[in-house]
């Protein structure tokens, strides 16, 4: 079932959206200080791509500096991120069967705003610290 969806949500909206991340990945990885933020970019536009069966959990080792870099990573590229989201959401959710992919693209909202001191891990891994 996942495979499906993944494959649905490729077509829909995963390309485009995973376009955006690397777009902006690219942006931020020009200047030597904007590399972890690229990174991150790269991360998420991945899992943009293909997020069924994956989630996004806590890393317990983030600290102070995932904190300034998530206030960073807003200014610089998370604003427009999480509005490419909320716009694919609603578009999706003005359909019966896109309504699953509009949630979907909601709960990638706050990922897209503040990515690091996060870990994007399989559905069927548990709860484990690292």
């Amino acid at each position: 079932m996942r495979t499906i969806l993944n494959v649905i949500w490729l077509l829909l909206s995963g390309l485009w959206l995973c376009l955006a991340y690397f777009f902006a990945g690219a942006l931020l990885c020009i200047t030597i200080i904007g590399i972890p933020f690229g990174i991150a970019a790269f991360r998420i536009g991945i899992y943009a791509l293909w997020p069924f069966g994956y989630r996004a959990v806590d890393r317990p080792d983030a600290g102070t500096g995932s904190f300034i870099g998530n206030v960073l990573w807003v200014v610089l590229a998370g604003w427009w991120l999480a509005l490419g989201h909320i716009v694919t959401g609603v578009l999706m959710c003005l359909t019966i069967i896109g309504i699953p992919f509009g949630i979907a693209n909601f709960k990638l909202i706050p990922l897209s705003l503040m990515p690091l001191g996060k870990e994007i891990v399989p559905t069927d891994e548990p709860f484990a610290v690292r």
